[in-house]
C-alpha cells in the first residue's frame, strides 16, 4: 500500500510565493500519510505559454538548481519522494517542461522531459520548450515504481504503454488544462469529460494507477478546472479534487491490485507485439 498525495494550487505572480505554498501543500500531504506527493505543471509560476514571449524564459532554472534543491530539502524532512514540474534551463537557449523525482534522502531519482508539446491557442509551449530526448522511464519511489509523464503526454496511450513497459506502478501527470473560450456549459463539460476518460482509459489498459494534478482558478484566457483525481488500475476515480478551489489530496494506493487486475484482463500478455511496426509512422498513406 502507497498513499499519493496530490497538491492542487492556484498560481500567484510571485514564483517565490507559489514556491512556498507549494512545498506547504507538499508537507501537508506527508503529514497525512503520503509518502509520494506530486505537483501541478509548473507549479512555480503562473501559466505563462499563454503569448510568446522571451521575458518567461528568466523563470526557467538548471536541475538541479535552486528549486529542485529546496524540494529536496522538503523530501528530506517529511520523508516523502516528491514529483516535481519544472522549467528547466539545459543549456543557453535549450529549455525543457521537466518532470523531476526527488527521493526522501533528497537525491534526483528521475528526470522526464515532456516528450509531447503542444503549440495551441493559449498553449504556445513549443516557442519555449524543446521536446524531451530521454524517452519515457520510469524510477523507485519507496515501495513503487512510477513513471512521470506531462499535462499534453495524457491524450497519448503509446506514451502511457511505453513507461508503463518500463514498469511503472503509478503513472503521474503534472498538468495545466482548463476552458480557454465562453462555450455553452455542455461544451465545457464534454472537454472535461474526454480529458478525465483518456487518463482512465490509460490505467485500465496497462493496469496502472493514474495520477492527474492540475491548477485551479483563472490565469489570463484560461479558466483551470482542477479536479486533480486519483485512478485505480481498472480505471475507478478513487479521489477528485474540487473544479474551484485549492486542495490537498491523500489516496492509498494498494499496489496489489495491479496484479489482481492484470491476472483477470491480461492486455500485456495478449499485445501482439510483433503487428505494431507502423506505429512508428506518422500515418499510413
Amino acid at each position: 500500500m502507497t498513499a499519493v498525495g496530490l497538491v492542487q494550487m492556484r498560481a500567484s505572480e510571485r514564483p517565490d510565493e507559489n514556491l512556498m505554498r507549494a512545498v506547504d501543500g507538499i508537507r501537508e500531504a506527508a503529514r497525512q500519510g503520503a509518502r509520494i506527493v506530486c505537483t501541478q505543471e509548473l507549479f512555480r509560476s503562473r501559466y505563462f505559454c499563454q503569448t510568446e514571449d522571451p521575458v518567461h524564459f528568466g523563470l526557467a532554472e538548471p536541475v538541479p538548481g535552486p528549486t529542485s534543491e529546496a524540494l529536496a530539502k522538503v523530501a528530506s524532512d517529511s520523508g516523502v519522494t516528491i514529483v516535481a514540474s519544472l522549467f528547466e534551463r539545459r543549456a543557453e537557449g535549450l529549455y525543457h517542461n521537466t518532470a523531476v523525482g526527488i527521493d526522501p534522502d533528497g537525491m534526483l531519482v528521475g528526470r522526464y522531459r515532456k516528450m509531447h508539446v503542444p503549440d495551441d491557442p493559449l498553449y504556445y509551449e513549443k516557442f519555449y520548450f524543446a521536446p524531451g530526448d530521454q524517452g519515457f522511464q520510469a524510477f523507485p519511489a519507496g515501495d513503487a515504481k512510477v513513471g512521470t509523464l506531462v499535462c499534453w503526454d495524457q491524450w497519448f496511450p503509446e506514451a502511457a504503454r511505453l513507461t508503463a513497459l518500463a514498469g511503472a506502478q503509478i503513472l503521474f501527470y503534472p498538468t495545466a488544462i482548463g476552458w480557454q473560450f465562453d462555450e455553452a456549459e455542455e461544451v465545457d463539460a464534454a472537454q472535461h469529460d474526454a480529458w478525465e476518460t483518456i487518463q482512465r482509459a490509460h490505467a485500465i489498459a496497462n493496469g496502472v494507477f493514474v495520477v492527474a494534478v492540475n491548477r485551479v482558478g483563472c490565469e489570463g484566457g484560461i479558466r483551470f478546472w482542477g479536479q486533480s483525481f486519483v485512478v485505480d488500475p481498472f480505471g475507478r476515480v478513487l479521489a477528485r479534487a474540487p473544479a474551484d478551489e485549492e486542495a490537498v489530496l491523500v489516496v492509498e494506493c494498494d499496489l496489489d491490485r495491479i496484479e489482481r487486475v492484470r491476472r483477470d484482463w491480461p492486455f500485456l500478455r495478449d499485445l501482439r507485439i510483433d503487428a505494431y511496426a507502423d506505429l512508428t509512422r506518422r500515418f499510413r498513406d
